[in-house]
């Protein structure tokens, strides 16, 4: 009994000897991998910025025509939009003498003019590359002007009211756009465009006159074919991001057969086009932009000679614009003008609403 007892004391303390030389050894193979394989890998924080995206100008509420976003490579935009603007204008015309400041002997002409001008036009862009893209723009006016004139010296006692309608195709535009760098936080982004006007619309030069010389349709379109380079400089400054522009306009001038010995060769005066403006976003969809548009339209001529009454002729609006990105494919922009000179129309109002697929 003695030696049974002490055989089982012998084993267990050597049991007891074995398992603890095991702790200090190694895992095994399998041990290892399994070990490894338990592990949590290390969580990332972030995401590193897409290449692509960092190259493209940031996106900001539309208020001039040029856009400040490029269309991708691949994808195809379609943009509706309508345009309302609203033009008045008093004039008075004096055909006599005054024998003093307050008494006059001849005629006293009183116009008041309302111009009501709406387009609908269809844009479509094309994404060539990133950084160019083409467009073309086809619009379709309609306008209303209304005249409201009294001849006061010849004793009338009501108002002749005038109204002349003009509705069809436009001037179909078409313009090609490239992003000449990449830019960054804090490089400005420079964008070059080409415009090219045709003179699809109906020209002033086509209007039929009555027996008194008054147009009896108003022209939809300029009648002249135009040619127009510019760039934009995009800043983008978070929170807000300013950009800015500047176009010359060349108009091309028509005569010999094309107008008549009626009319005679007739060169339009150049445009030239300066705006600037400030973008800010509200939060991940929405966004507001405030901008100043400029444009000085030049002295007309006829057969190389200055109109006697030609003058130049200033354009100046303050605009505010307002966009919504309801997805990563349709938005919606909203922008309005108001004329700052005697010339520029009272204020226009242009609904957007970009597709790209």
């Amino acid at each position: 009994m003695k030696s049974m007892r002490a055989e089982h004391i012998i084993v267990g303390f050597a049991s007891f000897l074995l398992s603890v030389a095991a702790c200090g050894q190694e895992p095994l193979p399998q041990q290892r991998v399994a070990a490894k394989e338990t592990q949590t890998p290390p969580s990332t924080v972030g995401r590193a910025p897409d290449a692509e995206r960092t190259s493209r100008p940031p996106a900001i509420a539309q208020i001039f025509e040029q856009p400040g976003v490029l269309t991708p490579r691949g994808a195809f935009t379609i943009e509706p939009s309508v345009q309302y603007s609203y033009a008045s204008s008093n004039r008075v015309t004096l055909v006599g003498y005054t024998v003093i400041p307050a008494i006059l002997i001849g005629l006293i002409d009183i116009k008041s003019v309302n111009r009501n001008t709406l387009v609908a036009a269809l844009t479509m862009r094309y994404g060539v590359t990133n950084r160019f893209e083409l467009e073309t723009k086809v619009p379709f006016v309609y306008r209303n002007d209304t005249v409201v004139s009294r001849s006061i010296g010849t004793g009338s006692n009501q108002d002749t009211i005038s109204n002349t309608i003009g509705k069809g195709l436009g001037d179909i535009e078409f313009t090609a756009r490239f992003q000449m760098n990449a830019g960054g936080a804090e490089t400005p982004y420079y964008i070059g465009s080409l415009r090219v006007k045709t003179r699809s619309g109906k020209s002033p030069f086509d209007v039929k006159l009555d027996d008194n010389n008054v147009q009896q349709s108003l022209p939809t379109g300029s009648g002249f074919y135009g040619i127009q380079p510019g760039l934009t400089v995009i800043f983008p400054s978070d929170p807000a991001v300013f950009f800015g522009g500047v176009s010359y306009q060349v108009n091309l001038w028509r005569g010999g057969a094309d107008l008549g010995a009626k009319f005679g060769s007739i060169n339009p005066g150049d445009i030239i086009d300066i705006n600037f403006g400030m973008g800010l976003a509200l939060n991940e969809k929405a966004s507001f932009s405030l901008g100043y548009d400029h444009n000085v339209i030049g002295k007309d001529t006829i057969n190389g000679n200055a109109r006697p009454d030609a003058t130049i002729t200033q354009l100046a609006s303050l605009l505010l614009g307002y966009s919504y990105r309801f997805s990563n494919n349709r938005s919606f922009n909203l922008a309005l003008a108001a004329g700052l000179t005697q010339d520029s129309p009272d204020m226009q109002l242009t609904l957007r609403w970009p597709f790209t697929f």
